[in-house]
């Protein structure tokens, strides 16, 4: 008899530990009041503990944004020491931006054109380079945001300037022709404008050492027409300077050029 009790009497004794477990599969309208109990139970704790987390991972945001509003507060000390470094305001970067930005915007907007329809382009992106190079001498251009993409910006127009097809032509003699860089540049078929000249000078400096001195024969660049470029300019400043400055040569030189002249039936070069 003492056998048969234990077993009930321990039965009895777990019933209620049984009666704890949850039944995931069960449904809700089945469960006794107990078991209805115990699965409240279990998703309070579910969620008592995903609130824990929320907390933990809002306490983590409003932490990174105090670090990200102070980041940004020294960010923006350090840009404006830098901004006063070089005598600009925000004012002044945001135009510089601007400017910059409508000059690169065109240069890709041509880069994108055929090759025959960049001929007629090249006055415009002469105006561009220009453009450019004033921005490049302006000190908002030593901006890290900027330095680059100047340098990008130059590459992509000397893309396309290589890209345009340019012609050539022959020297011929003084004599019979009259050439000389002045007069081939104001050619109908070449510029129509003699003070184009620099240009030509520019594009050959390969083989023209002295713009005053062309050859019969030689076989010059001549660059699709347009307005000069900033080192044309530069070149024929200094060309004018260093002619109005009175100088002369010495007689062996000019000896020697008398030599080449009419030993080559040489051009004058201008």
């Amino acid at each position: 008899m003492k056998r048969i009790l234990f077993p009930l009497v321990a039965l009895f004794v777990a019933a209620p530990v049984f009666a704890q477990v949850d039944d995931p599969n069960k449904r809700d309208e089945d469960l006794t009041k107990d078991e209805a109990n115990v699965r409240i139970q279990l998703w309070q704790g579910k969620v008592r503990d995903l609130q824990s987390r929320l907390d933990a991972v809002n306490g983590e945001i409003t932490s990174l944004e105090q670090q990200k509003t102070q980041v940004a507060a020294n960010t923006k000390a350090c840009r404006d020491e830098i901004y006063a470094m070089l005598g600009a305001t925000e004012a002044d970067v945001a135009s510089f931006r601007e400017r910059l930005g409508r000059i690169e915007s065109r240069v890709r907007e041509i880069g994108r054109m055929s090759d025959d329809q960049l001929g007629p382009m090249m006055p415009e992106l002469q105006t561009l380079e220009n453009n450019l190079n004033a921005l490049r001498r302006e000190k908002v251009a030593l901006l890290p945001e900027f330095y680059n993409k100047i340098i990008d910006v130059k590459r992509e127009i000397d893309a396309i300037r290589a890209r345009m097809k340019t012609s050539t032509y022959t020297v011929g003699t003084w004599r019979e022709n009259r050439d000389c860089l002045w007069n081939i540049a104001g050619k109908t078929e070449i510029y129509n404008d003699p003070m184009m000249w620099p240009k030509i000078w520019q594009a050959n400096t390969d083989q023209i050492r002295n713009p005053d001195l062309i050859y019969p024969g030689q076989v010059l660049q001549i660059p699709t027409a347009g307005p000069k470029s900033d080192d044309e300019l530069r070149a024929e400043r200094l060309y004018y300077r260093q002619k109005s400055s009175g100088r002369r040569m010495t007689t062996s030189a000019m000896r020697r050029r008398a030599i080449e002249v009419n030993t080559n039936d040489g051009s004058s070069g201008r």
